[in-house]
């Protein structure tokens, strides 16, 4: 791979890996500050562009304009076991919801519980120690 190349991939990396933990730091303060569904969304994103470095750096191309989590594990090369498809698809969800108007209203509704958020930080955080793992080079 031509050098130019390969500092633009290990750029892009760190730039999606640096920016999903400042997207965990923001979902941890959504969270403190009680705005639950929003620390919800953040977490998806925190998890969306870990899994867009991860591609990034197993296909040498840019991060595909999608997010659905279990397609990016998937082409990234990531074997999920069904918990883990489970738990993707569900965290899947608070994207869509975060994100369109008419499923704004219910998701905030069903969401808006402490409990509930704090359960998917601590996933997240999970999340993020397993991803992390799959990177070639340390961060």
């Amino acid at each position: 791979m031509a050098q130019g190349k390969k500092e633009k991939v290990e750029k892009s990396v760190k730039y999606w890996h640096n920016s999903a933990l400042d997207d965990f730091r923001a979902a941890e303060s959504l969270f403190e500050k009680k705005l639950y569904p929003q620390s919800l969304f953040f977490c998806h994103l925190t998890v969306e562009k870990l899994l867009k470095a991860l591609v990034i750096e197993k296909t040498r191309e840019p991060a595909p304009y999608i997010h659905d989590l279990r397609r990016l594990a998937e082409i990234a090369g990531i074997n999920l076991d069904e918990d883990k498809e489970k738990v993707l698809e569900k965290i899947f969800t608070f994207n869509i919801s975060g994100r369109y108007q008419q499923e704004k209203i219910e998701f905030h509704r069903q969401y808006n519980k402490r409990e509930y958020a704090q359960k998917y930080l601590e996933i997240t955080k999970g999340l993020i120690l397993w991803l992390e793992k799959k990177f070639q080079k340390k961060q």
